[in-house]
């Protein structure tokens, strides 16, 4: 994992941390996130809106999510197979 992936993933974490597990789709992480739908992810060179997340990745999520870490994990896959990482 590179450095920008694992800064990433933190920001993630982080910010859908306090999610109510399971999620059913992508309006239950939004409450969970601290600048709502406006939230920023950055690290390196790389940056997008959760608003970007939601539109580029919501072919690669499988709701419902039982885990932040099952969520996570689909979002990072997600970020690399759109070329986005």
């Amino acid at each position: 994992m590179t450095d920008v992936e694992a800064e990433l993933r933190a920001q993630f974490e982080d910010a859908f941390g306090t999610a109510d597990f399971p999620v059913t789709n992508q309006m239950d992480l939004v409450p969970a996130l601290p600048d709502g739908p406006g939230t920023t992810f950055e690290a390196g060179d790389v940056s997008f809106s959760a608003m970007e997340l939601a539109a580029n990745l919501s072919g690669h999520q499988e709701f419902p999510y039982e885990s932040l870490d099952e969520l996570v994990d689909d979002v990072m896959a997600g970020l690399k197979a759109e070329g986005m990482l």
